[in-house]
C-alpha cells in the first residue's frame, strides 16, 4: 500500500511504501546510487521551490551566471553548459518574462551581452532564499551532529580532483 504525506517543505509530497522501503544491501553500499538518490531529492526540492517563483532550474543557472558579470551569449552557453539552441530558447523565455535582456556589445554590435533586469534581480534574491530553505529542509533529514560532517566529507569528495577528473578516475587513465 502506498500513502502520501507532506514532505520536507510544504510543496513536496512523497510516496511511502508501508510494506518495505528498505533498499537491498547492494544498493546501500553503492556510492553512485546513494549520491543519485540524494541528488534527486535535492533536485526535486530545488525545482519545486524555483517553480513557485515561475522559473526553471535552467533559467536560474542562466540568471545567476549572467548576474555574475558581463557575458556574451557564447560565453554564457559555455559557462552554464548549454548548447546554443537551448540557451537561445532559455533567453527568449527570460526576455519574455522580463527577467533578462540581450544588449549589443559596444565594441562589436553583432555580439550580444546578457543582462539581468531589475525584475530578474528580485527573482534571484527570492530564489536564493527559496533554495536555502530547500537545502535546509533536505539536510534536516540528518541529525544535527551529522550535517557538518556530511557537508565537509562531500565537499572533500567533490573537490578531490586531478585536473577536471576526480583523483580516483584520473589515476586509472593510461599515462
Amino acid at each position: 500500500m502506498v500513502s502520501a504525506r507532506t514532505g520536507i517543505i510544504t510543496h513536496m509530497i512523497t510516496a511511502t511504501d508501508t510494506q518495505s522501503a528498505d533498499p537491498p544491501e547492494g544498493l546501500t553500499e553503492d556510492l553512485c546510487w546513494l549520491l543519485a538518490r540524494a541528488s534527486a531529492l535535492l533536485t526535486a526540492e530545488s525545482s519545486a521551490a524555483l517553480r513557485e517563483l515561475g522559473i526553471t532550474p535552467r533559467q536560474h543557472y542562466v540568471l545567476v551566471t549572467a548576474h555574475a558579470g558581463e557575458h556574451t551569449q557564447t560565453d554564457l552557453a559555455r559557462t552554464v553548459g548549454l548548447d546554443k539552441t537551448t540557451l537561445m530558447v532559455t533567453l527568449d523565455e527570460l526576455e519574455r518574462t522580463g527577467l533578462a535582456e540581450r544588449r549589443p556589445l559596444p565594441s562589436d554590435r553583432r555580439v550580444r551581452l546578457v543582462a539581468v533586469t531589475p525584475a530578474g534581480e528580485r527573482v534571484l534574491e527570492q530564489a536564493d532564499e527559496a533554495l536555502q530553505r530547500s537545502r535546509v529542509g533536505v539536510l534536516s533529514l540528518l541529525p544535527d551532529e551529522e550535517r557538518s560532517v556530511f557537508l565537509s566529507a562531500l565537499a572533500r569528495l567533490a573537490f578531490a580532483h586531478e585536473g577536471d577528473l576526480p583523483a580516483c578516475c584520473a589515476s586509472s587513465l593510461p599515462a
